[in-house]
């Protein structure tokens, strides 16, 4: 398959599907093959600190996951690439790559991802939806609650018509939790 180097996509899958930060020229849905979206991520700056960790989400890997794609102006790659690794590896947590993604027309393209570091000690595994209900109840960080983050990723995935059943549960679970306090 021959790439068009002006044709530079970038994937996401949590809040760079609702708040991408950049300008871009077009926008699809498209499904990274290989990965799956998880509230993975110990969060010490926007949804938590060091002392009091939030979690946000990570492509980790198996299944498949659904999200956006943004296709961005040649003239703007260098300032978007700058952006996202500022924004993106503000700790090193993820893993910038550029991999294959399906977009909705059927058209396979590359796209600059970020993906989990599995090694960094902000991996936080695979937990239950309960585990992950009680750290995002309590936790914020300098870009909000970390409940604001679940929900709002949420609504949009549903705008989408994307179901991410496992998230549905654990926004489920901290409602319930907040409700008791």
């Amino acid at each position: 398959m021959a790439v068009d180097m002006d044709d530079f996509w970038v994937f996401g899958y949590g809040s760079l599907m609702w708040n991408p930060g950049f300008a871009f020229k077009d926008k699809m849905a498209a499904r990274a093959f290989g990965y799956r979206r998880a509230l993975c991520v110990r969060s010490w700056v926007h949804r938590g600190t060091q002392e009091r960790p939030g979690l946000v989400l990570g492509l980790d890997y198996g299944g498949s996951c659904r999200g956006m794609a943004f296709n961005v102006a040649p003239q703007n790659r260098d300032a978007v690439i700058g952006y996202l690794r500022e924004r993106e590896l503000v700790t090193q947590v993820y893993k910038e790559r550029t991999m294959p993604v399906l977009l909705a027309n059927g058209r396979r393209v590359p796209a600059l991802t970020y993906i989990i570091d599995r090694t960094h000690v902000q991996y936080a595994g695979a937990l239950s939806a309960e585990e992950a209900a009680a750290t995002v109840a309590v936790s914020h960080g300098k870009s909000g609650a970390n409940t604001d983050y679940v929900l709002n990723t949420l609504a949009h995935l549903q705008q989408m018509g994307i179901r991410d059943h496992w998230l549905e549960e654990v926004a489920a679970t901290v409602g319930r939790l907040q409700s008791q306090a």
